[in-house]
């Protein structure tokens, strides 16, 4: 899942909100001992969600689709593609319209910067300025950031042309993220309660 999802499956929980955002760039198990608790809990959330996706027969499915032509690419562009699918269809899975929570999860980002590992830091304030999270809800606005993946990856992953291969099979992708985020966001709330009753 990309920044969207994990920003929506963290609750309403600032801190689990801001773990769950930087998890990609923190590496390392020693978390406690770097961050405080709800923000070491939403890294820890962060991996625990990118695993239980990863073995998900129908997240396989999506990039068993792509593999041909992307080949280890293709789960970073199912990522982009199912938080496409969520934008999108984000009145189904919230009762907070997108740009009001947007709007939100962008201010606590921006107040917990300082904690922020480089990398992330130097792409928040691109995300803000051009409201990645609303821009995912259309096909434009996935193709604009996954031509910026691409022209950040070191090696040719052919990402800038995904877009095509979303509309082509649109149906089908938007059928099979329907069906696995809500099971996804079951497991996530169990963790974020069982993390909450142990405070």
């Amino acid at each position: 899942m990309n920044f969207l999802a994990h920003l929506h499956l963290s609750g309403d929980d600032p801190k689990i909100m801001v773990g769950n955002f930087i998890g990609d760039f923190v590496k390392g198990r020693n978390l406690p001992g770097r961050y405080e608790a709800g923000v070491s809990f939403g890294i820890g959330l962060h991996r625990s969600i990118d695993e239980y996706t990863d073995r998900h027969a129908i997240v396989k499915a999506s990039k068993q689709r792509l593999w041909d032509k992307y080949r280890h690419y293709s789960g970073v562009i199912v990522d982009m593609f199912y938080d496409h699918f969520l934008s999108s269809n984000w009145e189904v899975f919230h009762h907070q319209p997108l740009t009001g929570y947007s709007a939100k999860a962008y201010d606590i980002l921006r107040a917990h910067l300082p904690i922020f590992p480089e990398r992330i830091a130097r792409i928040l304030p691109y995300m803000i300025d051009g409201n990645w999270l609303v821009g995912y809800g259309t096909v434009h606005g996935i193709g604009r950031a996954l031509s910026g993946m691409a022209q950040r990856t070191k090696f040719s992953s052919k990402m800038e042309d995904a877009t095509r291969d979303l509309q082509d099979h649109y149906p089908k992708f938007k059928e099979e993220f329907m069906s696995f985020y809500p099971e996804l966001k079951s497991f996530a709330d169990g963790l974020v309660q069982s993390y909450r009753q142990s405070q």
